[in-house]
């Protein structure tokens, strides 16, 4: 009775998590009207393409002057992808070099600053979004694909670093130590040695990192405009529209912007699970 009762509510968990995703994606191929209807259609729905259509094109002009062209969208998801991706990449292997100093070497006042690694990440952004949009005016990042992949790189840092001290921290130092009486550097044992081994906290480090960064809305809205803007703040600009609100749309436009996280993490999937719970404990 007990794994019974145990079970139900796993599942009733389970269903609370998936349901927003479910409704989220049939929305997307809903038409307008099935979107507003009462009582709600979960199944009971003619499934239309139309709006990953209008993600794409939008339209521009009345009557018979209307005509389809591209919409911002294709061009903020490019931007998402290159900012995330140089960004967890440069974060990553900041933080794995970085993890593995702070694994090995000892240094006056390493805990203090292992502190003060940690401590950026204390504040929240829209503390610090005045003054780094008054830095990046007068440094010329502001609206670059440059100033976003600094930020976000210095966003994740301190994370990465924690989380890779924690991964370096199991990996046996013996194994270097063998490594280089066989004749191999300090560099090539790292190499040889300990990075295969740190795969899978590299793995779940970047995808943390990654999702942080793809998700990442604040920081998008205030230092960028239409040239380098990003998907989230794209989609809540199609919310906040005041010809009326095409949840269609949006639902289609965050199932696209969902899609790239989970083929991510998809193809990862065999170091995440034990990325997570192998080295975090110590860190």
């Amino acid at each position: 009775m007990k794994k019974v009762l145990l079970t139900i509510l796993v599942a009733v968990i389970v269903g609370i998590y998936i349901f927003p995703l479910f409704w989220m994606a049939s929305t997307a191929f809903k038409s307008r009207i099935d979107v507003f209807s009462m009582p709600p259609k979960f199944f009971n729905f003619k499934p239309t393409l139309l709006n990953f259509k209008r993600v794409f094109f939008k339209i521009a002009g009345w009557g018979k002057f209307a005509k389809e062209v591209p919409s911002d969208f294709p061009r903020a998801l490019l931007n998402s992808a290159i900012i995330t991706a140089l960004s967890t990449g440069l974060a990553v292997l900041l933080g794995t070099l970085s993890g593995y100093a702070f694994s090995r070497y000892s240094f006056p006042g390493k805990a203090d600053v292992l502190f003060f690694i940690l401590s950026t990440r204390m504040l929240p952004s829209m503390v610090i979004v005045v003054p780094v949009f008054v830095m990046y005016k007068n440094l010329g990042l502001f609206n670059t694909h440059l100033g976003m992949i600094i930020l976000y790189t210095v966003f994740n840092l301190s994370f990465s670093v924690w989380m890779m001290k924690g991964f370096m921290d199991e990996i046996p130092v013996e194994f270097e130590e063998a490594a280089m009486c066989d004749g191999y550097t300090r560099f090539q044992a790292f190499l040889k040695i300990v990075l295969p081994q740190a795969l899978p906290g590299i793995s779940a480090t970047a995808v943390f990192c990654g999702i942080t960064a793809w998700n990442e809305y604040v920081f998008a809205l205030i230092l960028t405009s239409e040239e380098v803007k990003t998907v989230p703040p794209t989609i809540a600009g199609a919310i906040l529209k005041t010809t009326g609100i095409n949840w269609g749309e949006v639902a289609a436009a965050s199932l696209l912007f969902l899609a790239p996280v989970l083929i991510f993490t998809f193809f990862v999937r065999k170091y995440l699970l034990r990325g997570v719970t192998f080295g975090t404990i110590k860190g």
